[in-house]
């Protein structure tokens, strides 16, 4: 029975250390998180250990403290900041008596309540028939005795066979259909990129306010909470930068302390959006006395799925429950580095909007275009990226178009046409 089966069910929290001592903030998140699976905390234990102990994680004096508290205050569960394998699992609940999950195992259980998209419950279900794969042993041990010679083979090997096979068939069967996905996503992100629009990804600490500043961003009512993993699909809607300026905005799962490997696996095809963005905004919780861990964790994450050399613009959320103003800072070349705003109460947005137009467009390029009758196709891709502002046809048959459009639109137009942007601008009879 998972967590969420769970809801309200007591569960004890035990907070494990290899060879230092368990941090507050450790503490704090891991409640977070088992509140956010729907448990309902009754009793936490802390623990630091100078070696993981094979058989049971902890040594057998802490696993009788943590006996007597379950008992103590009749747990049904216990939940371990620490990922365990199938056999302390096992060996941990013949000791208490109990259920234990471990921190992968919970995580886990979350993403499975919050996924609302196709791609993400495939993800989920593949997730986690891959770490049941691993535990399918736990519900057959009374039959497994049974194995043997020629002759002796009982009904459990039979089963744990055949759950094995299935399980097998299942994961590729999810992956297929996982790839498919990725290829459709995949098409629509090349299609972006044909018609010149940029893609800006907001990525995170979970429960730093992306969702909040999306919806703030894009008039969107994509949910939001004061909770971990408020949100767990990708959601990607158009940003208004400007008039006849677009961009689009895509919304993705917040990370958290050591998320597990085998979920940042899972979930790669999603993270694709930041290593393919044109400007990642890191939003931070700026009232989160821990955000500089917060941030090197985020960058840690981001560079596992390669998206670690994308452009990036700092925005510090929160700024109201500081009581700070909003303001835009600069680095040494007088780019916009870092924005302090409040996507609650709207505190800060407009100077944000006015960053990223400047850090994805640079300088705008404006003025008359002319084009000969050879290049029609450049011509309908202008009018495709909204760049054309009037239009006459000359006497040679070609076109004068009055144009505006962004530095970097120009040089995309540029590259997927094939020809050089100095010949191009060749034909511009103004630049602004």
């Amino acid at each position: 029975m998972s967590a969420a089966d769970q809801a309200s069910t007591p569960a004890v929290l035990l907070n494990v250390a290899v060879r230092r001592s368990v941090s507050p903030e450790e503490i704090a998140e891991f409640a977070a998180l088992a509140e956010s699976a729907g448990a309902e905390t009754v009793g936490a234990l802390e623990a630091r250990v100078d070696r993981v102990h094979a058989r049971q994680f902890i040594g057998s004096g802490k696993v009788e403290e943590l006996a007597a508290l379950v008992q103590e205050s009749c747990a049904a569960l216990v939940l371990v900041d620490q990922p365990l394998s199938a056999s302390q699992e096992r060996n941990l609940e013949r000791s208490l008596g109990v259920q234990v999950l471990d921190r992968n195992g919970l995580i886990l259980d979350i993403f499975a309540q919050r996924a609302r998209s196709f791609e993400g419950k495939l993800q989920v279900e593949l997730a986690q028939l891959e770490r049941l794969s691993t535990r399918l042993v736990r519900g057959w041990t009374h039959l497994e005795r049974q194995k043997g010679g020629i002759g002796l083979r009982g009904p459990g090997e039979t089963q744990l066979e055949t759950d094995r096979r299935l399980i097998g068939d299942r994961i590729r069967q999810l992956k297929r259909r996982l790839e498919r996905v990725d290829r459709q996503r995949t098409q629509s992100r090349r299609s972006r990129k044909r018609s010149a629009v940029p893609t800006v990804a907001l990525v995170g600490y979970t429960n730093a306010g992306k969702s909040t500043l999306f919806n703030a961003l894009t008039g969107s009512r994509a949910y939001a909470a004061d909770q971990l993993f408020a949100t767990l699909d990708p959601t990607v809607r158009q940003l208004e930068l400007a008039p006849h300026r677009q961009a689009v905005l895509a919304d993705t799962v917040g990370f958290v302390h050591d998320l597990p490997h085998e979920l940042v696996a899972a979930f790669r095809s999603t993270l694709v959006e930041t290593r393919e963005a044109d400007l990642l905004l890191h939003v931070v919780d700026a009232s989160d006395p821990h955000r500089a861990e917060r941030i090197e964790q985020v960058e840690r994450v981001l560079d596992e799925v390669g998206a670690s050399g994308r452009p990036q613009l700092r925005v510090y959320n929160k700024i109201d429950i500081l009581g700070e103003q909003s303001r835009v800072e600069t680095d040494a070349g007088d780019e916009a580095a870092r924005v302090w705003l409040s996507a609650a109460t709207g505190d800060g947005l407009e100077g944000l909007l006015q960053a990223v137009r400047e850090l994805l467009d640079g300088d705008c390029v404006a003025g008359t275009l002319s084009l000969s009758a050879r290049q029609g196709r450049i011509r309908a891709r202008l009018f495709e990226i909204d760049a054309v502002r009037g239009e006459r046809v000359t006497d040679e048959g070609g076109w004068r178009l009055e144009v505006e459009l962004s530095a970097s639109r120009f040089r995309q137009l540029c590259r997927h046409e094939g020809v050089s942007p100095d010949i191009l601008q060749a034909g511009f009879t103004h630049l602004a």
